[in-house]
This record gives C-alpha cells, structure tokens and sequence, in this order.
C-alpha cells in the first residue's frame, strides 16, 4: 500500500489555541477577507492546514506590530498574487512607518498634556478635580 502523506487539518479551536487567540478573531479574519474560507469535513467542521495556521501566525504578527486590516490587505494581497515585489512590500511598510512616526508624537502630545493637567491635583478628598475641569473645558 503507497503511503501519501495528508497534510494534518486541526478544526477552529485547536487552531486558536495552538497559534494563541481567540476562535473569535479567527472568524473575525475570516469575516473580513484576510483569512480564505476553510474546507469543512462532511460533519460540516472547518479545518485548516498548515499553510492557513502559516497564514494566521503572519496576520497576528503584522497586527502585533500595528498593520491595519486594510495594510494588511494590501500585503496580504501581494503574498496571494504571482507578482509579489520586495519594492511594493517595502513601500506599504515606509507608509506604516511614517504612521507609526505620527501616533509617537500624538503620543508625547497626549502624555505632555495629561502631565501638565495632573500636575495641577491636590490629590485629596476635595471634589474640585483640575483633571475634570480640565477635560470639561
């Protein structure tokens, strides 16, 4: 008998747990587009295979580091396609970047701002809160 080698399909929940998230954020990759709709067994289970768990792993990573599901469309879109440019790649990453640039110095405005008004609280038993006038202005 000729041994062929099945590629082993997990259903949803093993997936979620061996790549660490949520069924929920599964079928929420799904629901958007990021995920390709899996094969379902005749009991009507999803199962995925390795190069959707691979696929998985890469959108969570992305995420983790601040890809938009639209940025990641775009990636994604260029992995999926036969034309996949390093150059295209590169340039959706220099406009995360710039993004990223933008939210750090929000960020400091925020914090400078937040510093500044908490600075102003006695911190007592007073119900005069400079932090709510402030945000009440």
């Amino acid at each position: 008998m000729a041994h062929h080698d099945v590629a082993r399909v997990v259903k949803r929940g093993e997936l979620a747990m061996r790549v660490g998230c949520h069924l929920e954020t599964i079928r929420y990759y799904e629901k958007t587009g990021l995920m390709p709709e899996p094969a379902r067994t005749e009991a009507g289970h999803r199962v995925y295979d390795g190069d959707q768990e691979r696929r998985l792993r890469f959108i969570l990573r992305a995420r983790d580091l601040g890809f938009s599901i639209e940025e990641l469309k775009g990636l994604l879109s260029l992995v999926d396609s036969d034309h996949l440019v390093c150059g295209e790649v590169y340039e959706l990453t220099r406009v995360h970047i710039a993004d990223i640039r933008e939210k750090i110095t929000d960020l400091r405005r925020l914090e400078k701002t937040l510093s500044t008004i908490s600075a102003k609280c006695a911190r007592g038993n007073t119900p005069d809160c400079p932090i709510i006038d402030a945000l009440f202005t």
